[in-house]
């Protein structure tokens, strides 16, 4: 993808979507910091039915931290990995009661210091709860990034730093929501949807028949 082509990459996306967000059903910084740890090899559908019910229970890091691991567990076994995500929970929540005031902490670093918080869980808190401009970059978003030219890379780490040198100031905020929502559901992986893509005439690897008329656009 050329330089030229980003602004209008993001562009159509913010038309198609303009006020993007996370699918995990959240009502508070500590439910999605909960949901964010619950979700890694999960689908949002799938923790959102589980936190539903955990949530209602135990809202708040003392509460549920009280629930204990098999109390933890007992909410979330249809998830996978569930015994070491509860193990990872509950001992977050100690560290919130203990170190933080029962607070999310707003740093990455105190953030990643915490059970089961990789980089990707950082970014999604900063990002959703406190408006910073993160690039939580997961499979969806690794995928679209490498597969349309927007910013390839070799790992997580060198996608999102591409990702924060191209992507416009005006959509660096909800880039990386358009992306996931873009590579969940149209720019899929084993067989992408590009004949209904709204972004297909800037991407690398869409064929001639789903840009139409408008490769003269892409070289212009």
């Amino acid at each position: 993808m050329k330089p030229a082509d980003v602004e209008s990459f993001f562009a159509a996306l913010h038309a198609a979507n303009p006020a993007p967000a996370t699918e995990l059903a959240y009502t508070s910084v500590f439910e999605l910091l909960a949901a964010v740890l619950l979700s890694a090899q999960a689908t949002d559908v799938s923790v959102n039915k589980a936190t539903h019910t955990l949530f209602a229970r135990a809202p708040t890091p003392a509460s549920m931290h009280a629930l204990g691991v098999a109390g933890i567990e007992a909410h979330v076994r249809t998830i996978g990995l569930y015994r070491t995500k509860a193990r990872n929970l509950h001992e977050t929540c100690r560290l919130l009661v203990e170190h933080h005031g029962g607070e999310v902490p707003r740093t990455r670093e105190a953030l990643e210091a915490l059970p089961g918080v990789g980089r990707k869980t950082a970014n999604v808190v900063l990002n959703c709860a406190f408006g910073e401009e993160t690039m939580a970059v997961d499979t969806h978003i690794f995928r679209v990034a490498n597969r349309t030219g927007l910013a390839p890379g070799r790992n997580p780490l060198e996608v999102e730093q591409g990702l924060l040198r191209r992507v416009p100031a005006p959509y660096r905020a909800d880039a990386h929501h358009w992306l996931i929502l873009h590579g969940r559901y149209v720019c899929q992986a084993r067989k992408p949807r590009c004949e209904a893509c709204a972004v297909s005439r800037w991407c690398d690897a869409a064929p001639a028949s789903a840009r139409g008329g408008r490769a003269e656009s892409r070289t212009a």
